[in-house]
């Protein structure tokens, strides 16, 4: 295995490498280094929730009865209600990342990026919102009922409606290509590896049955979401609708009590948050620093402007794409808004204040003995939670995998278990191989797709924009 590591990492790593600097080219702003995807996806925020009205306000209640089931409709065409699109949904952008990745915004950016990441939640409500009315509205249904959809299929529909197929079809074609092999790496390998550490430290580290049977691990891990997408987007969005709650619910009640726990630290939370938010402190760039880290660690995590959340909004059963597009708006209400405020609160009350930061800590090690300062058998708390977000992420990736793979080869069970089977092996992989160059190439596939979805979504605003008011209107109470 070590031999295979060393293979493919020497092969990918000047590819992984040169790759990364296009994709994260940077600029520097008054000292900071600006990555230009996160300038792009923070500017398609701010002017989306400006240009709908700040629709992310105007239809949130709306969205939360939808939720609910309200105005469910059976016979609507679709596969999944739409508590279920957005369990999978969500499931697919909180993940291991939400535990240690706000820790490593903060001990790089200062506390004021824990604001900035709190606005990037709200401003990439709208983005959410267009990209999922699109994902239904050009959604494709198959002989068997099968639903496909996502930005490969709003672009290709796009430009052959205006007699343009051959550009249509070849972003389409980029924009899923990119996917699927960004797909075994960030919503894959990286998962099951960071789940895989969080067990190895609660089961007696590297000596430890774990620690010493990473394959074991890997393929028990792998066999568990195998059962679960062998069975399709309904089986997918049917485990998502009881882990999701499950795993937020046991996360935000761990994060209030370990915030509760450290009362007298919150005024001086609040105040440094602010203070840094501004720049009135000289720390990583000051307030352009803290915002910079803040937008940036929201925007990797809600996905927000990628398009991939559309995927499984797609399934949802309804004739009403904008109602779809009102529901996703709570994504990054929940995973930003609500998981990384909490997560950063934690830092902030507890971790700075007995000076755990600036140590060797360092993301989701640096959360754990958070907690661990006030609950003492937290560790197995982060690696149950650990392991069930990347549980519920490579759920979902599957699918956004699987369904992009299906716009490259077409639909055919032979295709489906074949790409499936791929996915599962890479789960194995994750867990006995330490490939870099890999996650490193599959994050900069990830987020190239923002180009082309973003572009997209620009040129489908207007009618979005018509689309989503005629619907809150008709539905004003």
């Amino acid at each position: 295995m070590d031999a295979l590591a060393a293979a493919i990492e020497s092969f990918l790593s000047p590819l992984a490498a040169a790759l990364s600097k296009v994709v994260f080219f940077s600029v520097s702003l008054f000292g900071v280094s600006v990555p230009l995807v996160v300038a792009w996806l923070a500017a398609g925020a701010l002017f989306f929730t400006v240009y709908l009205g700040f629709v992310n306000i105007r239809g949130f209640w709306l969205a939360v009865r939808h939720v609910r089931g309200d105005f469910a409709d059976p016979k609507a065409k679709g596969e999944i209600s739409h508590f279920r699109a957005l369990a999978t949904a969500v499931s697919g952008t909180v993940g291991v990342g939400n535990i240690g990745g706000v820790a490593i915004a903060i001990s790089i950016g200062g506390a004021g990026a824990a604001f900035w990441l709190f606005v990037a939640g709200f401003l990439s409500m709208s983005t959410k919102a267009i990209e999922c009315t699109l994902g239904v509205k050009y959604r494709r249904i198959t002989e068997d009922g099968r639903v496909l959809g996502g930005p490969m299929f709003y672009l290709d529909s796009y430009f052959s409606d205006r007699k343009m197929p051959k550009i249509g079809r070849s972003m389409g074609m980029f924009y899923a290509a990119a996917l699927v092999i960004g797909c075994l790496g960030t919503g894959n390998m990286f998962q099951s590896n960071q789940a895989y550490s969080q067990m190895v430290v609660v089961t007696g580290g590297s000596e430890g049955f774990i620690g010493a049977n990473p394959i074991i691990f890997g393929f028990i891990l792998a066999a568990i979401v195998g059962a679960v997408v062998i069975g399709g987007v309904k089986s997918i969005a049917r485990v998502a609708g009881v882990i999701v709650p499950i795993m937020a619910s046991v996360y935000i009640v761990g994060c209030l009590y370990v915030i509760s726990m450290s009362w007298e630290h919150i005024p001086f939370a609040i105040q440094s948050t602010v203070a840094n938010a501004f720049g009135l402190d000289a720390m990583a760039g000051g307030g352009i620093g803290a915002m910079i880290y803040g937008f940036q660690r929201a925007i990797f995590s809600n996905e927000a402007g990628l398009g991939t959340a559309s995927i499984a909004h797609s399934a949802v059963q309804t004739d009403k794409p904008a109602s779809e597009g009102l529901v996703a708006l709570l994504e990054p209400f929940i995973d930003t808004m609500v998981v990384l405020t909490l997560s950063s609160l934690v830092i902030l009350t507890t971790a700075i204040p007995n000076g755990m930061m600036g140590g060797e800590l360092a993301g989701i090690e640096l959360t754990s003995a958070a907690f661990s300062h006030h609950i003492t058998w937290s560790p197995y708390l982060i690696a149950f939670a650990a392991v069930l977000f990347a549980f519920s992420t490579a759920l979902a990736w599957s699918y956004y995998g699987l369904t992009a793979w299906n716009y490259l080869v077409g639909v055919g069970r032979k295709r489906t278990l074949f790409f499936q089977l791929l996915f599962l092996g890479c789960l194995v992989l994750g867990c006995i191989l330490e490939l870099r160059a890999v996650l490193d190439f599959s994050d900069a596939m990830v987020f190239v797709v923002a180009v082309p979805n973003l572009i997209a979504l620009y040129l489908f605003a207007p009618m979005v924009k018509r689309e989503l008011n005629d619907y809150l209107a008709a539905h004003k109470s």
